[in-house]
């Protein structure tokens, strides 16, 4: 689904081992997405890091086990240039996050914190923000208001429901945006927002 070279076939191999090892005690993933996990969560991760080709400069809000953060940190290690950022509330998923990057030589930086205490820290400062099954869309936007404001590329996979969640934020929120079908889920879609401006009368 997603080509990618040997070395980074490595890295994502060391890493599904590594997740694999983790989960019992640590509850990292869904234990039903695991027999496919190469499908549900390292393609899953990968198609995004092609949609922004050439950026450097990543975010991931709610990393939790790694996807797509770790995935997208493994091919900047590629590149040999650039990283992503990892926010995640939950020490357990930190200290998984920390191991799994030194493991792979992911280029990654995990900063253990509440989104909304993270967050201003990159205005002005990243590329892509990206956010996989954290939260509805309206709050995704009100979290990454300044990000997108200063010129950073959203990507938000979505599942069935996007069209509910573009109308609903569509109440409080004008937004520039595409998207993109899932390689993974034909159900599922991303979503490209380029900008999103909250309406006055919100």
């Amino acid at each position: 689904m997603t080509p990618v070279s040997r070395e980074t076939e490595e890295r994502l191999a060391l890493l599904v081992a590594e997740l694999e090892r983790w989960q019992a005690a640590k509850n990292l993933v869904s234990s039903a997405t695991l027999a496919d996990v190469w499908t549900r969560h390292i393609a899953d991760s990968l198609q995004l890091f092609s949609l922004a080709p050439g950026s450097r400069r990543w975010l991931d809000l709610g990393s939790g086990g790694g996807f797509p953060g770790l995935v997208i940190g493994i091919c900047l290690a590629e590149a040999g240039e650039g990283q992503i950022d990892l926010v995640e509330s939950n020490s357990r998923k930190c200290a998984f996050l920390r191991h799994a990057a030194r493991v792979t030589g992911a280029r990654v930086r995990v900063h253990p914190s509440r989104i909304e205490d993270a967050i201003g820290n990159f205005t002005g400062k990243v590329d892509v923000v990206t956010a996989r099954a954290l939260a509805p869309l309206p709050q995704l936007l009100g979290w990454c208001e300044e990000l997108l404001r200063t010129g950073t590329l959203g990507l938000f996979p979505k599942g069935q429901h996007l069209d509910a969640e573009l109308t609903d934020s569509a109440r409080y929120w004008k937004i520039q945006a595409t998207t993109v079908s899932s390689v993974t889920d034909d159900a599922a879609r991303i979503l490209v927002v380029r900008s999103a401006e909250r309406r006055a009368d919100s």
